[in-house]
């Protein structure tokens, strides 16, 4: 029996790549040198499309594919897939929810403590020398007490704020419904910005997302306040962002995500109140080889009409 013809856009873990080989015929639009032709010459026999969260799938690319039944990608993210066109097509896709949220709310809470205690500029103050010729490092401010407030409390928002209690942060937050949780609800982004100290941004991106961090909401944060977003960069306003930044009316702000990666704004990354991450929240080897495995996992249960483990929407 024929192996199904799989579409390789971005590729995953390098056992899990060995895995699709052995299942599966594989056309690497990654490594096509005219992606255009290779897609044209292969598009009639692909069943399956592999991406990640930083690549997705267009209109256009899944237009292209007559036969295309199912997207896999490893991410939670699914803003860069077109959603709608898969929809209207009825191709399955599946994304890697669970697998990384534990790595995600370690990364927010370390920028947290970063941003907070200003570990990075005290890591260069030492190392530069400036100790010996200034003396002491200036105060910073303590996290007991604090308000956090973490927009979007789905997994990743929950494992955050199981995180910040121990440090004696009060937690509220602010979501599309309330949850049945013991912190504090906020109807608007805005009312939960004026009551945080820390603002974290733990909401999905895409359409229904972009700039919800709006130049009111980091304006309500304030001078002494600190925005961190581990979700999309689309999230929040970044020119807002960097001119509030710049003039005092925020804080500070600890980024792992930006409007425009992998090349952010020069204008943010160089300055000082800004503490910066690759988009590397979830990048450890098991979490990624995890999510690697789900995609492989699914497309297994696809081609064996099984229920599919992680289906989007």
């Amino acid at each position: 029996m024929p192996q199904p013809d799989l579409l390789v856009l971005s590729a995953i873990r390098p056992d899990q790549m060995r895995q699709l080989d052995a299942a599966y015929t594989l056309h690497r639009l990654d490594l096509a040198a005219d992606p255009a032709s290779f897609l044209a010459e292969v598009a009639p026999s692909v069943r399956a499309a592999v991406t990640t969260g930083g690549r997705g799938i267009t209109a256009a690319e899944i237009a292209a594919l007559p036969a295309l039944e199912i997207v896999a990608t490893s991410s939670v993210g699914t803003d860069a897939i077109d959603l709608t066109a898969c929809a209207a097509r009825g191709i399955h896709v599946t994304n890697t929810p669970d697998v990384l949220t534990d790595d995600v709310a370690d990364i927010a809470l370390g920028m947290i403590l970063m941003t907070r205690r200003r570990l990075v500029e005290g890591h260069e103050y030492v190392r530069s020398g400036t100790w010996a010729q200034k003396g002491p490092f200036a105060l910073t401010s303590a996290l007991r007490g604090k308000r956090v407030g973490i927009l979007g409390l789905g997994r990743i928002g929950q494992a955050i704020a199981e995180r910040c209690l121990p440090f004696g942060l009060q937690v509220g937050y602010s979501a599309r419904s309330e949850k049945p949780v013991d912190f504090e609800f906020f109807e608007t982004p805005q009312a939960l910005a004026q009551w945080s100290d820390i603002f974290v941004v733990a909401t999905p991106g895409g359409a229904g997302t972009q700039a919800l961090v709006s130049q009111d909401v980091i304006e309500a944060i304030g001078p002494q306040g600190t925005l961190i977003n581990i979700a999309r960069g689309s999230v929040v306003d970044e020119a807002a962002l960097i001119a509030a930044l710049k003039d005092g009316r925020l804080g500070s702000a600890g980024l792992d995500v930006f409007a425009s990666e992998p090349g952010p704004d020069k204008a943010l990354t160089d300055l000082d109140t800004v503490t910066l991450s690759p988009h590397h929240a979830s990048g450890t080897v098991e979490t990624r080889d995890a999510m690697a495995q789900l995609v492989v996992d699914n497309l297994a249960a696809h081609f064996a009409g099984e229920a599919l483990l992680t289906p989007v929407g």
